[in-house]
C-alpha cells in the first residue's frame, strides 16, 4: 500500500494541477494538523477534475481554514521566514495544545486503573462497553481531516492512547464483568496483520470471559482500503477470524465509518462488504455530519440507501466533535438538525435505523431530538442515548436555542429544564457573571 504523506503528499497534489498557493497552505496546516492518504483514496475516490471542492478532496486534504486564523499566520510567519525545524515544531505543538486534543473528558475521566494503575489505552466511560487501544493499531491507512483523535497520529507520545499488553485487558476485564462489548479502536485496529489482532481477540474467546457478548472493529479499511478484506495477503485470515468469534458466541460488529456516497461506490468495497456478512458479523455505519463534505440531506439519504442495499446498518448520524479542524467542519446544531430530518424523511423505514444528530460529549451521547417553541421561548429538545451516570439514560432536557452552538458545550438550559453536568454550567454562569 503506497501512502503519501508530509512532502509526498504536496508532491501528489502538485502533480494533479494544485496551484502553489495552496502547497503552501498545504505545507503550513500539516505542520500542525496529521494528513495522510493511500494509492486508493487517491487514485478511486477523489475526483481531481473538481478538486479542491470535491468532498473526498476536502475530507483527507489540509485546508487554511482547518486552523484557526491566528495559529495559521503564527505558523505561516514562521514557515515563510525558514524558520529552523526545532521552531516550527515548537511552534506546532503549542498550536496543538489549543485544539482541545482530547475532547469529552477522554483522559481526565475514561482512563480505568488496575491494581491502582493507569491502564492508559483503555477507556471505560459507559458500564457495559470498555474501548481498547491496541499500540500496534495506533494509525489509519488514511486520515480524515475531521478526525477527533488526531492527536495519536501527531508523534506526541504524551497524547497518545496505546495499550501493548493484551494480558491488561483480560485482567480489567476479569475483574469487570458488567462489561458486555469490548470495542478496538485507534487508530483502526485493522491496519494490524491478522496474527497481531488474534492475540488481543482470541483471549476473549475463552469460557473465562463469557461476560463479554459484542466484539466490535471500529475501522475505515471498508472506505480507505478495502483491499484489507479481499486481496490484502491475510485477508482470508482475518475473515476466518471473524468466523471464529461468531462460532464460539460472540456478536461481530465492524463498525465502519463512511462519510459520502462515494465510499460506497467501488467493486471493491462491494466485494469487500459481501465478504465480511458471509462471516457472520454485521456491519454499522456511523460518521459525523461536517460541512464541505456531506452537509447536504441527499448526500446521507443516498448513502443510508446504498448502505441498506449492500447490507450495512444505518447507526448514527454525529455531531463534528469539539476538536482539531472543528472550526472549518462544524455544523450549527440547529442546521445539523435539519439536515437529518430531511434525509430520514428521504428514505424508507429500513434506513431510519441512523440515529442523528449526536454528540459525544463529556455527559455521554446526547441527540438533538428536535426544535420546538414551548411558552413562546425557542429551545432544543435534548436526550441522553447513552451517559457515563447509566440513571441519565433516556432523559429528556431543554437547551436555549441558539443558532451558531455547534457543540454541548455551547447550550443552557431552557425552561427551567435538568441539564447534564448542570453544577458546571452553573458555574460558569456565575464566572461569566462576576466577569461582568
Amino acid at each position: 500500500m503506497k501512502t503519501f504523506s508530509h512532502e509526498r503528499l504536496a508532491a501528489l497534489a502538485r502533480e494533479r494541477g494544485m496551484p502553489d498557493e495552496y502547497l503552501r497552505d498545504l505545507r503550513i496546516v500539516s505542520s500542525v494538523l496529521p494528513f495522510k492518504v493511500n494509492e486508493y483514496v487517491a487514485h478511486q475516490l477523489i475526483d481531481w477534475s473538481a478538486a479542491p471542492d470535491d468532498p473526498i478532496f476536502r475530507l483527507t486534504f489540509p485546508h487554511r481554514d482547518m486552523l484557526p486564523p491566528e495559529v495559521f499566520e503564527g505558523i505561516a510567519a514562521l514557515y515563510d521566514g525558514d524558520a529552523p525545524r526545532e521552531v516550527l515544531r515548537k511552534a506546532a505543538a503549542e498550536a496543538q495544545a489549543l485544539l482541545n486534543p482530547h475532547p469529552g473528558d477522554q483522559l481526565a475521566a475514561n482512563v480505568p486503573t488496575l491494581d491502582g494503575q493507569r491502564l492508559d489505552g483503555l477507556q471505560h466511560k459507559y458500564a457495559e462497553t470498555v474501548l481498547v487501544f491496541p499500540s500496534q493499531g495506533q494509525t489509519c491507512h488514511a486520515y480524515c481531516g475531521y478526525c477527533f483523535r488526531w492527536a495519536q497520529f501527531v508523534g506526541v507520545a504524551e497524547l497518545r492512547q496505546a495499550l501493548r499488553d493484551p494480558a491488561l485487558l483480560t485482567a480489567y476485564l476479569a475483574g469487570h464483568r458488567e462489561v458486555t462489548d469490548v470495542l478496538f479502536t485507534g487508530g483502526d485496529p485493522l491496519i494490524m496483520k491478522t496474527q497481531v489482532l488474534r492475540r488481543w481477540v482470541e483471549p476473549l474467546l475463552d469460557p473465562a470471559m463469557e461476560s463479554v457478548r459484542t466484539l466490535r472493529f471500529g475501522t475505515k479499511a471498508l472506505s480507505y482500503w478495502p483491499a484489507r478484506f479481499t486481496t490484502d495477503p491475510d485477508a482470508d485470515d482475518l475473515l476466518r477470524l471473524f468466523e471464529r468469534c461468531v462460532a464460539a458466541g460472540r456478536h461481530v460488529a465492524v463498525m465502519a465509518h463512511f462519510s459520502h456516497t462515494r465510499e460506497l461506490e467501488t467493486p471493491l468495497v462491494r466485494e469487500a462488504i459481501a465478504r465480511i456478512r458471509a462471516t457472520g458479523a454485521v456491519i454499522r455505519a456511523q460518521a459525523p455530519l461536517v460541512a464541505h463534505v456531506n452537509d447536504d440531506a441527499t448526500v446521507w439519504s443516498r448513502m443510508w440507501q446504498r448502505m441498506v442495499e449492500l447490507g450495512v446498518l444505518p447507526y448514527y448520524m454525529f455531531v463534528e466533535r469539539d476538536t482539531g479542524a472543528r472550526s472549518y467542519f462544524g455544523v450549527p446544531l440547529g442546521r445539523a438538525h435539519q439536515i437529518y430530518t430531511d434525509a430520514i424523511r428521504g428514505v424508507s423505514g429500513l434506513a431510519r435505523t441512523a440515529r442523528g444528530p449526536v454528540m459525544s460529549a463529556a455527559p455521554g451521547k446526547v441527540l438533538v431530538d428536535g426544535v420546538t417553541t414551548i411558552a413562546g421561548e425557542r429551545v432544543f429538545t435534548l436526550r441522553m442515548l447513552q451517559a457515563r451516570d447509566p440513571r441519565q439514560v433516556g432523559r429528556q432536557f431543554f437547551a436555549a436555542y441558539d443558532p451558531t452552538a455547534e457543540w454541548f458545550d455551547d447550550l443552557r438550559p431552557a425552561l427551567g429544564s435538568w441539564f447534564p453536568g448542570q453544577r458546571a454550567v452553573r458555574d460558569a454562569e456565575l464566572a461569566a457573571a462576576g466577569a461582568r
